[in-house]
């Protein structure tokens, strides 16, 4: 039995998470860094990979490594297996009800713009309006920036409070009959902030407008069953899911995607072509123009199969007691504030210290053997609200511990006290 098959027939439930066999099963974790044992938290921004996924990325490229769909041969025939199911996997993992309503795509940020530039563009009108709230990514800001200037239509924004809390009555308020899409992230990358998906949703089908999602941070930390929440399309990014970089998924429903015109034109998304006219692939290859990023697909099925024999539920009941660990000691340290204070969080600890520049402090803490993220992380307007120029931002895990936590914790009162002095 490999160490991957191995890894996969364990699977603790919230009382019996194993850290320790966890963080065994993630080798770039034993590392030392600038000359101490690395902790790592900048899961925000991507998470590292398991054994499991590694060993299924080698098999592949030792192995299988061969185009999709297109060729005869055995090589073509597994590595079209294995892609398939891997699609397969994303279906059952945010309980969708077709597999012919995953699309692939190299992340979020691109299906965000598939959807802007491929629905948006046939649904919406001059002085129809779309629907963001403060908190979005710039990935969920821009392509309806773009999509506005493409058409006429009018961007409206969802203030949040201090706390990072989208405001719902002013969610109710902006929305009205010219709303024809409404585009919220499930968990905000910069603050934490879980949004009341479901009721947003609701209320947004009642007043007759689409919804997307961006659950890029979400994913990875609760579960999430787009049936259930009746979202009309759900976005997210491999990388944040253990999985390799350059794969993602668009999830859709299959009216909607049945009715979108192609989003690129090329291979693969074509059944048939002459110089006067192209007839387009079924779904979901008509929105998968030229070669997909097959090991990609391949490992984010790989990474599914881990996240699931670890329990979701047992993950997230871990996540929530070192970030809880985490803004206990974080409020011990003076000077310190945190930036979000939703009463709904996970994964995401962002913070200032009176002072201090968030890069310094992640400066010296990469020093000290701590990574995390310094900066506006994507989310400038979220920035401009608190009148910040960035953040630092410890995000955790499945792999994080209380002792990360202490370390980290040791590394800023020592940054502080550093660049107090200067």
């Amino acid at each position: 039995m490999t160490h991957a098959e191995a890894s996969l027939h364990r699977a603790p439930d919230a009382q019996s998470f194993d850290i320790d066999r966890v963080r065994a099963d993630f080798p770039i974790l034993h590392q030392e860094v600038h000359g101490r044992l690395l902790v790592y938290l900048d899961n925000g921004a991507t998470t590292q990979k398991p054994v499991s996924v590694i060993e299924t990325l080698e098999r592949y490229y030792y192995l299988d490594n061969a185009n999709v769909h297109r060729g005869l041969h055995e090589l073509s025939e597994r590595a079209t297996r294995a892609f398939e199911a891997a699609r397969e996997k994303v279906r059952n993992f945010i309980h969708a009800s077709e597999v012919q309503e995953i699309v692939f795509v190299r992340g979020t940020t691109e299906a965000i713009n598939l959807v802007a530039q491929s629905y948006g563009r046939r649904n919406i009108r001059e002085g129809d309006e779309i629907l963001i709230t403060q908190m979005e990514h710039h990935s969920n800001i821009v392509p309806w920036q773009l999509l506005c200037e493409q058409t006429g239509a009018v961007l409206r924004i969802v203030p949040m409070s201090e706390r990072g809390e989208l405001v719902l009555e002013e969610f109710d308020r902006l929305l009205n009959e010219r709303t024809k899409m409404v585009a919220v992230t499930h968990v905000s990358n910069a603050l934490g902030s879980i949004n009341p998906i479901k009721t947003l949703i609701r209320r947004a089908h009642d007043a007759g407008a689409v919804v997307l999602v961006d659950g890029a941070q979400a994913v990875a930390h609760i579960q999430v069953d787009v049936r259930d929440l009746d979202c009309d399309f759900y976005a997210f990014s491999g990388h944040k899911l253990y999985a390799p970089t350059g794969i993602g998924v668009l999830y859709g429903k299959q009216a909607l995607l049945e009715a979108m015109p192609p989003y690129q034109g090329g291979g693969e998304m074509i059944e048939r072509v002459t110089f006067e006219k192209t007839t387009y692939n079924a779904l979901p290859y008509k929105f998968e123009a030229g070669t997909p990023n097959i090991s990609g697909a391949i490992g984010l099925g790989s990474a599914i199969d881990y996240v699931k024999a670890m329990g979701l539920g047992a993950i997230s009941a871990h996540e929530r007691s070192i970030l809880q660990y985490a803004t206990q000691r974080a409020l011990e340290v003076p000077g310190l504030r945190i930036i979000g204070t939703a009463s709904l969080k996970c994964s995401i600890l962002s913070f200032v210290i009176d002072d201090v520049h968030p890069s310094d402090v992640g400066t010296i803490l990469d020093q000290l053997g701590v990574a995390v993220r310094a900066g506006h992380h994507c989310a400038m307007p979220v920035m401009q609200y608190f009148n910040l120029p960035g953040t630092a931002r410890a995000s955790i895990g499945m792999y994080n511990t209380r002792d990360d936590v202490d370390r980290f914790i040791d590394a800023v009162v020592r940054a502080k006290h550093m660049l107090s002095k200067q």
